[in-house]
């Protein structure tokens, strides 16, 4: 393994210039979990490695930073998770969630290996919210972390310094040449050789322009939910190279978030979650859609996407005082007034727009029948089919809403190694990735809870293992 410092050559005074780096056996691209997993275990393994991590040290860590939980397979109960959670159960959601468009061999991988991943976090430092602490929902399929994506890298950072991995902020990587099936230079931003290279810097999600391209000027009604360091740079100079595309580039997974959030960073917070206890209206005042049709974690990112098709990307939530008191907490308050007329002014709505479309929703509301049935809508379209409660109590209450971009459904097609592969056949020797760069071989459309941060838990393991194994040749 190489780790030999070039000898210094005088320069034109007679001086010794500084000795410049030697290039690292592994080199990995990227801050957060997958690019951690990677880093300290080809460290372990006995290579020099170099973290490249584009953002500065108060942004380092991607979408890690607003992480809360991953989804993972387990045989008995743990003290972070309920029950049992079988690979076959775990892949069957997984199959069933994507659409059957996950890679059958990797989707294996997943969640076989999402059985070590509680041990090795905590081996790591990295605390999970222990189930008798009784602050967070039974689950079986997800464990969650304790102190939140930024407690998971801080933890894995202070490893990774510890073992002697090299650290590099504000250091973006760009110019990758593949030659002959290896990668043979790249630029950070001075030209580095390593050995083997590991791409885990994500998708495209931040990248107005690639947004632009797939959707239109819709694109620019779109709300980054995460770091603002996600491009797609080098995922966009690999496809040029050759290397085989996975996934859609026109596709993006959408929820519905605060319309006030930032344009970028905001994170889980931002998320609007009450549409089944009032109706949302678009900038016409109309409603589109059943806003009871779907009450599981799903109907956010049905929201997403309808509010990407909508007129200037924008949609009101509306609710009475009834179903504010049964909204769960948010980060922005609710803009409110005593009456929907003058909410659709502080809105900017048509008030005889608004008000007709509460007045026809309320003269539909029916009253469950039966105990099986619930409060649904009859005679109005589009139809409300539960929790249909009629909107008469004020104040009146309105959270806006736009499309909160999460991530980006293209990325890198690898073999059950890791390894990137090529269009044209084969794969790029030293050449892996892990994380979300290439998490569309698992889901190409479609998620399910945890499901980002496992992947990159499990793949940026694997990753490094492959990589130091091919240092190691």
């Amino acid at each position: 393994m190489s780790n030999i410092f070039a000898v210094p050559r005088p320069d034109h005074r007679g001086t010794p210039s500084p000795a410049p780096r030697p290039d690292p056996d592994v080199l990995v691209i990227g801050g957060g979990a997958a690019a951690l997993c990677a880093a300290i275990t080809a460290r372990r393994a006995g290579c020099s490695v170099l973290l490249a991590e584009q953002a500065p040290p108060a942004l380092r860590g991607g979408n890690t930073r607003h992480s809360r939980n991953l989804r993972l397979s387990h045989h008995a109960p743990t003290p972070f998770t309920h029950g049992v959670y079988p690979p076959d159960e775990f892949w069957a959601e997984l199959t069933r969630a994507t659409e059957g468009t996950a890679d059958p061999v990797l989707g294996r991988l997943l969640v076989e290996r999402s059985t070590e991943l509680t041990d090795w976090l905590s081996a790591a430092g990295v605390p999970l919210q222990p189930i008798a602490s009784g602050v967070l929902p039974e689950s079986r399929r997800t464990a969650f972390l304790l102190g939140g994506g930024k407690t998971l890298l801080n933890r894995l950072y202070d490893l990774a310094e510890r073992l002697g991995v090299e650290i590099r902020y504000a250091c973006e990587i760009r110019d990758p040449v593949i030659v002959g099936g290896r990668l043979t230079e790249i630029r950070a931003p001075d030209p580095l050789a390593p050995r083997a290279a590991i791409a885990c810097c994500g998708g495209a999600q931040a990248n107005r322009d690639w947004l632009r391209r797939h959707w239109g000027a819709a694109a620019d009604g779109f709300i980054n939910r995460g770091t603002p360091f996600a491009s797609g740079a080098l995922l966009e100079s690999l496809l040029r190279q050759g290397v085989e595309p996975v996934g859609d580039p026109k596709a993006a997974y959408l929820v519905a978030v605060d319309a006030r959030s930032p344009a970028d960073d905001g994170g889980i917070v931002t998320r609007v979650r009450c549409m089944p206890e009032g109706l949302v209206v678009d900038t016409q005042g109309q409603r589109r859609h059943d806003e009871g049709g779907d009450t599981a974690s799903t109907r956010y990112a049905l929201w997403g996407q309808r509010l990407a098709r909508w007129p200037d990307q924008t949609g009101y939530l509306i609710l009475d005082a009834r179903g504010q008191r049964a909204a769960p907490p948010a980060l922005y308050p609710p803009l409110c007034a005593d009456s929907l007329d003058g909410l659709a002014s502080a809105l900017g709505l048509d008030p005889a727009a608004l008000q007709t479309t509460v007045d026809d929703y309320n003269a539909a509301v029916r009253a469950p029948s039966d105990e099986h049935d619930d409060w649904h809508t009859l005679g109005v379209n589009p139809p409300k089919t539960r929790h249909a409660r009629p909107l008469t109590e004020p104040p009146f209450a309105a959270y806006p809403m736009r499309p909160g971009i999460t991530f980006t459904y293209q990325g890198l097609a690898v073999d059950a190694h890791a390894r990137v592969r090529l269009s044209t056949g084969g794969v790029v020797e030293n050449l892996f990735a892990a994380g979300m760069i290439m998490a569309p071989n698992l889901m190409a459309r479609g998620y399910v809870s945890g499901l980002a941060l496992s992947i990159g838990l499990v793949f940026g393991r694997l990753a490094g293992e492959e990589a130091a194994g091919h240092v190691r040749q």
